[in-house]
C-alpha cells in the first residue's frame, strides 16, 4: 500500500465509522466526521497533511 492509497482509504474508513457511531452510540460522535472533513478541507487548501507525514517517517512507500 502506498502512502496516496492510504491517505484516502483512512479518513473514508473513520466517517464511515463515526456516522455508525453517531446513529448508533451517541451524537457526539458526529464531531468526529466533521474533524475529518475539515482536516481534508486544510489540506486541500495548505498541501500539508498529519497523516501523509506520518505515513512516510515510517516508511510507507510514496508511490
Amino acid at each position: 500500500m502506498t502512502v496516496k492509497y492510504i491517505l484516502r482509504l483512512v479518513p473514508g474508513i473513520m466517517i464511515l465509522v463515526s456516522l455508525a457511531l453517531g446513529l448508533t452510540v451517541n451524537q457526539w460522535w458526529f464531531a468526529l466526521a466533521a474533524f475529518v472533513g475539515l482536516n481534508l478541507i486544510q489540506s486541500a487548501f495548505t498541501k500539508w497533511c498529519l497523516l501523509e507525514s506520518i505515513l512516510i517517517k515510517i516508511g510507507v512507500p510514496e508511490e
